[in-house]
């Protein structure tokens, strides 16, 4: 696939999840919405299914959605170094552009909202406990264990694009999806699992940059580099196991 067509395929897969992940975190947090309240299950569930829903639109590049997965299949020989940058400049457009339209969906519920502190949340991660240093354990292990299923799992075998193979794509894509939602409920409650350099990044910048949102409180840009360095480190890693003890 020349790079054109990796670009657009992963900018609007990842468009799709970050509307459609940011998408439910909005319902569950800003009032005057059908799933206001809704809860970390809601939330985990809405992200998993984001998940399959934008790997399916990216399915002809890949549908890596994740600098940490591009990253993690370059290392293990399933994706060409050369095409890397263009598949995380690809995913860090769609990020910010999901976010812009997650934003224009919920407009008036974003004017409506007593609380502006609670916006940021939105689209990006933060710890419940912050420490940097246990905070990057956190998200490089949730990561680890993405990256670590998509190239070990032996009914999920990765072709040289990256593709999980389930004898379709859909199916794959579903096992994906599965796969974000329970690290979401067991690893996700210490930082809000990241688990994406851009599914957390893209959407901070638009939040500080780009997005009319009133009274808005600070991007925590202090915290934001733990949720890119993690995920990396965690792909990577999960690779060099692969490299090191490749499945059957």
């Amino acid at each position: 696939m020349n790079a054109g067509s990796i670009f657009l395929w992963e900018l609007l897969g990842t468009a799709v999840l970050i509307l459609l992940g940011n998408g439910v975190v909005a319902n569950h947090v800003l009032r005057k919405n059908n799933g206001h309240g809704g809860g970390p299950l809601f939330v985990n569930m809405g992200w998993g299914f984001a998940v399959f829903a934008g790997a399916s639109v990216a399915n002809p590049s890949g549908a890596h959605l994740n600098p940490a997965v591009t990253l993690g299949l370059a290392i293990a020989g399933k994706t060409p170094w050369a095409d890397v940058p263009i598949y995380m400049l690809a995913q860090m457009v769609g990020a910010i552009l999901g976010a812009a339209l997650c934003w224009a969906t919920y407009k008036l519920q974003f004017d409506d909202h007593p609380n502006p502190g609670e916006t940021l949340g939105i689209f990006s991660t933060a710890p419940q406990i912050p420490n940097k240093v246990w905070n990057l354990v956190t998200e490089i292990i949730g990561t680890f264990v993405l990256v670590g299923w998509i190239l070990f799992s032996p009914v999920a075998k990765a072709d040289v694009a990256g593709v999980p193979q389930l004898g379709n794509g859909a199916l794959g894509y579903a096992g994906v999806a599965f796969v974000v939602l329970v690290i979401g409920t067991s690893l996700g409650g210490p930082t809000g699992y990241a688990i994406n350099p851009a599914r957390d990044l893209g959407p901070r910048i638009a939040y500080a940059f780009l997005l009319p949102i009133r009274r808005k409180t600070d991007p925590n840009w202090g915290y934001s580099w733990v949720p890119v360095v993690g995920p990396l480190v965690g792909g990577a890693l999960a690779a060099l196991v692969f490299l090191v003890y490749p499945s059957a």
